[in-house]
């Protein structure tokens, strides 16, 4: 089942954006992500001063934990944008706009920021993930609760 995506006529709307005023969690499991930036394998900043470059190499990273689970970016019903840098939203916004579909859109709330965890950071994207039971694949990776 489909997350139901609410817009309605009478709130504030900007039709170019990817995004939902309200989504209605579909059956599924939830999937809280790690606020996921523009580091690669090994810590290193990808994209050092290019906000579109890190917004991609972020959403490349969600993309990968998601597809571990069986999910991938329609699956997103929330997300926390996190930028340091005013003059940079257009770019983050426009790769927002080429990697994820209008139709499934999720919620978000951009957050300005003084700093992230490495100052050459400029984006962070915090999502969150309903897979559907029969797509959710159990991680190889899975830490076990004690």
């Amino acid at each position: 089942m489909n997350a139901i995506r609410i817009n309605p006529d009478n709130v504030w709307s900007d039709s170019e954006f990817p995004f939902s005023q309200a989504v209605v969690e579909p059956e599924g499991k939830r999937v809280h992500l790690t606020g996921q930036v523009a580091w690669d394998r090994n810590g290193k900043v990808v994209g050092l001063g290019d906000p579109a470059r890190q917004t991609e190499y972020a959403i490349d990273n969600i993309e990968k934990v998601l597809a571990v689970l069986g999910g991938g970016l329609d699956d997103i019903v929330s997300m926390t944008m996190y930028y340091v840098r005013d003059k940079d939203l257009p770019d983050i916004q426009n790769e927002r706009i080429r990697r994820f579909k209008k139709i499934t859109g999720p919620a978000v709330t951009g957050v300005k920021v003084a700093s992230l965890v490495d100052s050459n950071l400029l984006v962070e994207l915090t999502p969150i993930a309903v897979i559907p039971a029969d797509r959710l694949k159990q991680s190889k990776t899975e830490i076990p609760n004690e």
